[in-house]
């Protein structure tokens, strides 16, 4: 935990007036954006497979982009959406 202090603290003035921004900026320099980018895309395309299964691509993609896996287990847990109905053929 003091090593990554340390680091969040690096080159910071506790006492000046934006010493939380300077903070916040240097920890999230240090988060691994390009996994996280890669890991939201596959979640938001296996949520879009599975959205397409159940008949609601879009949902499907909106609930993993939010939730992630989470979102697959909502879309999975919510019914089929079925066809419209046709009325039937007017007799001849």
């Amino acid at each position: 935990m003091d090593e990554l202090l340390a680091k969040a603290t690096h080159g910071v003035d506790p006492d000046a007036p934006g010493a939380f921004w300077q903070v916040f900026f240097n920890l999230l320099n240090m988060l691994p954006w390009a996994a996280m980018f890669w890991w939201s895309l596959l979640f938001v395309a296996v949520g879009a497979l599975l959205g397409w299964w159940r008949g609601r691509l879009f949902e499907g993609i909106v609930w993993a982009w939010l939730l992630g896996p989470i979102g697959w287990i909502v879309l999975l847990l919510r019914t089929r959406r079925k066809p419209p109905r046709r009325p039937p053929p007017l007799p001849r």
